[in-house]
């Protein structure tokens, strides 16, 4: 990662009269970046540390020193794949581990003979980084070779590659490190490539679980608003090809390794493969996770334990770079106090520092990192299976240390994992501290807990700066229309959005396309709202047609296919056909769960939807069942103030009330009504409506 591992490209030591060639080949970009957000940095690459007699001494634990070189080097005088990135396996006078051929390599040899953007996919310590490395060296031997030091030096970096007359290629180890706020957007690659048509190749490689969560923003939630915060990153992946890299070993792989047993490290993985990737065993990261977990005891590192365990954690949570030594310090007392304390004897924090930046058998080591750039965990780490959730204290100590591009970062983060309050604070700081893109991000974020008034109000200056700077058919302008549209209807207002959302499907259509995504979604949002302004009929008519449109765009199976489903089913029973609503609402619930999984925020919508209808036609113990057990399940996922779950709890008093126990029933709607209070913004029409039902008790 830019934070770890010896971060950056390269300075060759082919030998004591190459050593002044070497510092030659080093380009250094401008001046050190100052204070967070500098967009001009140095652009630096690792220097090798030697040892006695010109060979080169394992050192994995801080990163490189930066040199004052002019020249960029290029891919064919890389000799040290841990230089770019490669988890390093443990020493040998003999080098890095002979490379084993991968099964995809013919694939990725072939995208990046055709494409200009490969990105290559795996769990940590799958052996992406080696794949790319070796073959990259085979076909770009003469491209300049181009590694970004962090997401600040992207500028100084893309300058760098779209001059000079030989190819280039930009080298993006951990490509979620690069973007975010100031970072790498698809209008910056197209220009890149632009600038230098068929020169320019980027490579970059991803964890499979930080690709998952990009790739399936529009997937992830109902409304627009956490699809168009991911926005840009997403648009970023999408335009690159993927090529997907096991972390277990495939037969054929392991034979091919079997001929190069005689390295004693390669037996060792080999042995282990039954149950590890070969390439995670070199990397030593079952050995690291099991030495994080035995720390813990009295008298063993329990201190090195917390701060690995903070590092960890600071990473779930978002933050992109290095943590500062003085933070780590702090942020790790929590996590030790939890575990006993002083009872568990702790060792001091520089022994503890010391064990975990040791690199396990001259590998990789828990921490990377040193006091003077700040410490980051190892990947591996972070996808090991039963982590705990990260406790609040660790979130409330890093947003006080936090400044605004980190801020952004974490706000994002929080957004998507429904901790929609934290999400507001944290973007919030980043708006204060003028990051681009944090007003937009703080009013969707405000409107989805419950604020959409308030959401409307910063989407109007938002919107019409958008449409001065980019022009009215720009897609982020379309969005912010979109969004404003939204939560128009959300404060309810839903008569106002419809005419807004009916210009919108006509300029998106022109402008994106038919069949584009956000064309798609502008439609939805138009009928459903034309159906809850009193024309049902128009709205299932409008339905049926989109979708036809989305499964023959997206597949039967797409969550937004399902969505629509959803909408053309309630819309059914909105204009008098219950039964038959019902009914596609239990087809809808097998397919969605089927395809998504039953706590899913699409199936728990079609969960709430079927509920609603059972208490239309009279079943109200089958309903009250369902709501009972959705209201847990939104409580859980997405939190017990989200606005969703206040909603099925409303839904659940009626039931109760339908079921025959009225005291039960406004019990539950009057502490409903303190949390709505609470949670939502004045008048909001869901305080409204539990506000209406216990009135209809008093009459």
């Amino acid at each position: 990662m830019p934070d770890r591992r010896g971060w950056l490209a390269y300075l060759g030591v082919l030998g004591v009269g190459a050593a002044a060639a070497a510092v030659s080949q080093v380009w250094l970009s401008g001046a050190p970046a100052v204070g967070i957000g500098a967009l001009a940095s140095v652009l630096g690459f690792a220097a090798d540390r030697v040892a006695e007699g010109g060979r080169r001494a394992p050192d994995h634990s801080a990163p490189g020193r930066r040199s004052s070189g002019r020249r960029v080097p290029l891919v064919r005088q890389l000799t040290d794949p841990v230089a770019v990135g490669v988890h390093p396996a443990e020493w040998s006078a003999e080098g890095a581990p002979a490379y084993i051929a991968r099964d995809v390599a013919p694939e990725l040899r072939e995208l990046l003979r055709t494409s200009r953007f490969v990105l290559l996919v795996g769990e940590s310590a799958a052996g992406k980084t080696r794949l790319a490395y070796e073959t990259v060296r085979e076909l770009c031997p003469e491209h300049r070779f181009v590694r970004p030091l962090d997401r600040a030096d992207l500028p100084a970096a893309l300058r760098r590659v779209a001059r000079g007359r030989r190819p280039a290629l930009l080298w993006l180890d951990d490509l979620e490190c690069y973007l975010g706020a100031a970072g790498l957007t698809e209008a910056m690659l197209g220009a890149l490539f632009a600038a230098r048509p068929g020169r320019v190749l980027v490579v970059a490689t991803m964890r499979a679980e930080e690709h998952r969560r990009y790739d399936a923003r529009e997937e992830s939630r109902l409304t627009g608003s956490d699809r168009d915060l991911w926005r840009t990153e997403r648009g970023v992946i999408r335009a690159a090809r993927v090529v997907r890299v096991t972390r277990r070993w495939s037969g054929p792989e392991c034979e091919r390794a079997r001929l190069r047993a005689a390295d004693p490290r390669i037996e060792r993985a080999l042995r282990g493969s039954a149950r590890y990737g070969v390439a995670e065993v070199l990397a030593s990261g079952p050995a690291l996770l099991d030495s994080w977990r035995d720390a813990w005891a009295p008298g063993a590192n329990p201190r090195g334990a917390a701060l690995v365990a903070a590092a960890v954690d600071c990473r779930r949570l978002g933050l992109r770079r290095a943590l500062p030594q003085e933070w780590l310090a702090e942020l790790h007392l929590p996590y030790l106090a939890a575990r006993g304390g002083e009872d568990l004897k702790p060792e001091p924090l520089e022994a503890a520092l010391a064990w975990a930046g040791q690199p396990a058998h001259a590998t990789s080591s828990l921490l990377a990192g040193s006091p003077a750039t700040g410490w980051t965990a190892f990947d591996y780490l972070l996808d090991r299976p039963g982590l705990r959730p990260v406790p609040d204290h660790l979130w409330e100590g890093l947003l006080r240390l936090a400044g605004p591009a980190d801020c952004y970062d974490l706000g994002l983060v929080a957004h998507r994992d429904s901790r929609l309050a934290r999400a507001a604070l944290a973007l919030g700081r980043a708006r204060e501290g003028a990051v681009p893109g944090a007003g937009y991000a703080l009013a969707l974020v405000l409107g989805d807990s419950g604020h959409p008034s308030r959401a409307v109000a910063q989407l109007a200056p938002i919107l019409a700066a958008r449409a001065a700077e980019l022009g009215p058919d720009h897609p982020d302008t379309l969005a912010a229309r979109h969004q404003l549209a939204y939560f128009t209807a959300e404060s309810g207002r839903a008569a106002e959005a419809v005419p807004l959302f009916a210009a919108l499907v006509a300029d998106s259509g022109r402008a994106l396309g038919a069949d584009h995504a956000d064309t798609l979604a502008a439609r939805h949002q138009l009928a459903y709202y034309l159906g809850e302004t009193g024309e049902p009929a128009e709205a299932v008519r409008l339905l049926r047609a989109l979708v036809a449109d989305r499964e023959r765009v997206l597949g039967s199976r797409h969550a937004q296919t399902l969505a629509t489903r959803r909408g053309l089913a309630w819309s059914r029973g909105r204009s008098g056909e219950l039964m038959a609503a019902q009914t596609e609402l239990s087809v809808l619930m097998t397919d969605a769960t089927a395809a998504l999984g039953r706590d899913d925020p699409h199936t728990m919508a079609v969960r709430g939807a079927w509920a609603w209808f059972a208490l239309q036609t009279g079943q109200p113990d089958e309903a009250e069942a369902e709501l009972a057990d959705l209201a847990g399940s939104r409580s859980r996922t997405l939190g017990p103030d989200h606005p969703h779950t206040l909603a099925t709890r409303l839904h659940l008093a009626h039931a109760s009330a339908a079921r025959g126990d009225p005291a039960a029933a406004r019990a539950a709607a009057r502490e409903l009504l303190a949390d709505a209070v609470r949670v939502l913004e004045p008048d909001h029409p869901r305080t409204r409506s539990i506000r209406a039902f216990l009135a209809s008790w008093d009459e």
